[in-house]
C-alpha cells in the first residue's frame, strides 16, 4: 500500500513509518523542513497548506495524520485529500478526547493545564472529521504516550479512556504504531475514535 505520513520526523510518526516499512509498505513522508536522515522520501510541504500538501500525498492509497494540533488543522488535509483524491486518513488523537465518566478528560480536573491546548485542538480536529464525509479513524493513545517497546500485547477499546489494575494508563509509541498500522490493514473502526492502552 502507498502511504504518505504527515509528521514522519515526530517521536510517533517516525515508529508508524518504522512499522509500515516493516510490513513492506511504499512510504513517503510529508514535513515543513528538511530531514536529511529520515529512512524514506520526505517531501516538503506545510499541512495548512491543501495545495501544496494535495502535491505531496497524490497517488497515495491512505495518509496518516502524526502531527501537533496545535501545527495543523483538518480542513487544509481534508481539502488536500479531496484535491488529490485520496480517500483514507488515519490519524493520531489525544487521551483528552477520551471519555472519564461520561466527561471528556480533557475537561476533568485531573487533565494538565499545559496540556489543555493541545488537547482542545485534538478535540476541534476530530469535530472535523465527524463533520466530513471523508473515510477517516483517529486512535487515541493512552495518558501516558512515550518510548518503549513493541510488545504487542495490549487492549484496544472505544471512546473511553482505559486504565490498568493499578490505575495507570500508558502505551509505548512502538504499540501504538502496530495497532494503527493493523487498522490501516485490516480497517475495523471506520468513521471512529478508538483507543489503545496496556
Amino acid at each position: 500500500m502507498r502511504v504518505v505520513v504527515i509528521g514522519a520526523a515526530g517521536k510517533a510518526g517516525s515508529r508508524i513509518v518504522e512499522e509500515l516499512i516493516r510490513r513492506g509498505h511504499a512510504v513517503k513522508g510529508v514535513a515543513r523542513t528538511p530531514h536529511p536522515e529520515a529512512p524514506i522520501e520526505m517531501r516538503l510541504a506545510d499541512a495548512n497548506d491543501p495545495l501544496a500538501l494535495a502535491g505531496a500525498i497524490s497517488g497515495a492509497d491512505a495518509v496518516i495524520s502524526a502531527g501537533r494540533f496545535l501545527t495543523m488543522k483538518a480542513e487544509p488535509i481534508l481539502d488536500a485529500m479531496r484535491g488529490a483524491a485520496v480517500q483514507r486518513l488515519l490519524s493520531i488523537g489525544g487521551a483528552g478526547a477520551l471519555l472519564v465518566n461520561g466527561v471528556p478528560f480533557g475537561d476533568t480536573p485531573q487533565f494538565p493545564d499545559f496540556a489543555r491546548p493541545e488537547s482542545e485542538a485534538g478535540r476541534a480536529f476530530l469535530a472535523t472529521l465527524w463533520a466530513s464525509d471523508t473515510d477517516w479513524t483517529m486512535l487515541a493513545p493512552a495518558v501516558l504516550f512515550a518510548a518503549g517497546e513493541r510488545t504487542g500485547a495490549y487492549r484496544l477499546g472505544g471512546d473511553t479512556l482505559m486504565r490498568d489494575a493499578f490505575g495507570e494508563s500508558r502505551i509505548s509509541y512502538e504499540d501504538f504504531a502496530k495497532a494503527l498500522v493493523d487498522e490501516l490493514e485490516q480497517p475495523k473502526h471506520r468513521r471512529a475514535l478508538f483507543s489503545i492502552a496496556y
